[in-house]
């Protein structure tokens, strides 16, 4: 049998994490401490130690667990055992789920929330959400009922995140004692702090992290659990606006909102509308560096196969207001465009509408989870948001001298936030500064690009759109 060397120093919270024996723990800090890598590797050790250990690992979605959790796992953690062949990964069935394999019989169970069915269907020894923010409280909940294997002394949930709001169920949770939260520093990180001083990449990393502002700034830089003050959607909260992906129908309207921009994002909204007036974002692009050209051929790749429709035709496309960008993309996606309406205070007013719960109890806006199309790397790396999701959290007003609130936002990191303004401005405000609801919305006709639309192209059955 292969042996290997691990070696890993654990510092600051991590090391607590290796010291203490809580059923739960949530390991929680400002960006790049080196919580997941921390939490990855006790999983991974459990697991090379002792025999028939079951574990399990999770995000809320299975897109986002693939694209960094599992990237960190075989690049930093288990990269040794995987080239020495005491560890390999299948890729799962129809019976069982994904997972990572030991040769003494240990398995590490992989997976997102959102096919969570196979994922809980057994029993676990330990369990470790990474970004345990996106998670809901009913999520940690159904996962501690399967903490029940017996194989380690101690069956443990370990939770690793950066704050949000104080109000969160998670801060709630440890404040409880249902959890012991442990704060995790960048000094805890070798790769940015050694010998008693900070490293290059580690200077270069926390200036990143110091050109933030306002409350993503408090909790990136400095892992404090604090309100972004002056919240213009307060009213938005991800555990109802934010769904799981579904069918939709092909007799819904289709709506595109497009924000320019190339070193910041360009922002591409897909946006679709059910016979009740509601909004679903069902797919985005939100990227920088790219030709306005080159947009309208990714759009035109997601939206056709072999120069084919293979979903409803948008009712509008709008835009911001430059001319050049607009006349462009025009040319290349061989669809008009519609200059969006720039009314902001309105514009808010109207997206403020739509996040409260109308009759029915339910708000006329959603967002679908995993509706980015490609993440952007240098957004990442900056710790800015990537979508139009994350830009919720941290779209405040601006203030005056003294403290005082003004009536415009800050025009910082919103672009997402400007497209969702334009597209329910199109459709919910009629003249100027004049607000309709969204039910009566569905009442009146098109306007402009609209309007030259006509209908949406209806398919005969519903279809399965592709992000």
């Amino acid at each position: 049998m292969a042996e290997i060397v691990v070696r890993y120093e654990p510092r600051g919270a991590v090391q607590d994490l290796f010291r203490s024996t809580d059923p739960e723990v949530l390991l929680s800090g400002a960006a790049g401490t080196g919580k997941s890598v921390g939490a990855l590797m006790y999983i991974h050790l459990a697991c090379l130690a002792t025999p028939k250990v079951r574990a399990l690992i999770v995000r809320k979605t299975h897109a986002s667990l693939t694209a960094s959790t599992l990237v960190t796992f075989r690049e930093k953690v288990a990269k040794e055992a995987l080239a020495a062949g005491i560890l390999h990964f299948y890729g799962g069935s129809a019976q069982e789920p994904a997972s990572y394999r030991y040769t003494n019989g240990s398995v590490i169970v992989v997976g997102g929330l959102d096919r969570a069915s196979r994922l809980l269907s057994t029993e676990f020894d330990l369990a470790f959400v990474d970004e345990a923010i996106e998670v809901t409280d009913e999520d940690l909940d159904t996962i501690v009922s399967r903490l029940r294997n017996g194989v380690l002394t101690h069956q443990r949930l370990i939770m690793a995140t950066n704050p949000g709001h104080p109000s969160h169920h998670l801060k709630q949770r440890a404040d409880s004692g249902r959890c012991r939260m442990l704060y995790s520093k960048h000094e805890d990180n070798p790769p940015l702090y050694q010998n008693g001083e900070w490293t290059e990449y580690g200077r270069t990393y926390l200036a990143r992290l110091d050109s933030l502002s306002g409350a993503r700034y408090q909790r990136m830089r400095w892992g404090k659990w604090v309100s972004a003050e002056g919240l213009v959607y307060d009213g938005f909260d991800p555990a109802v606006h934010v769904v799981d992906r579904f069918e939709i129908p092909g007799s819904w309207s289709r709506w595109w909102s497009i924000d320019f921009g190339f070193t910041n994002p360009f922002v591409c909204q897909f946006w679709a509308e059910d016979g009740d007036g509601r909004f679903y974002l069902y797919r985005e692009i939100y990227i920088t560096r790219r030709l306005v050209e080159d947009h309208a051929k990714t759009i035109l790749s997601l939206v056709q196969r072999d120069g084919s429709w293979i979903e409803p035709h948008p009712r509008a496309v709008i835009c911001d207001h430059d001319a050049e960008d607009r006349a462009t993309l025009e040319r290349h996606l061989g669809l008009p465009t519609s200059p969006a309406r720039k009314s902001v205070r309105d514009g808010i007013q109207a997206v403020q509408a739509r996040l409260r719960p109308a009759g029915d109890a339910r708000p006329r806006l959603y967002l679908m989870r995993d509706s980015l199309v490609e993440r952007d790397p240098e957004l990442e790396e900056a710790k800015k948001p990537a979508s139009t999701a994350e830009e919720f959290p941290a779209y405040v007003w601006a203030v005056r001298p003294g403290g005082v609130l003004k009536e415009e936002p800050v025009k910082s990191d919103d672009h997402g936030m400007d497209a969702l303004r334009y597209l329910v401005a199109e459709r919910d405000l009629i003249g100027t500064g004049s607000v309709r609801s969204p039910a009566r919305a569905r009442e009146g006709r098109p306007s402009g690009a609209a309007a030259r639309y006509g209908r949406p192209v209806v398919g005969s059955s519903a279809q399965r759109v592709a992000r």
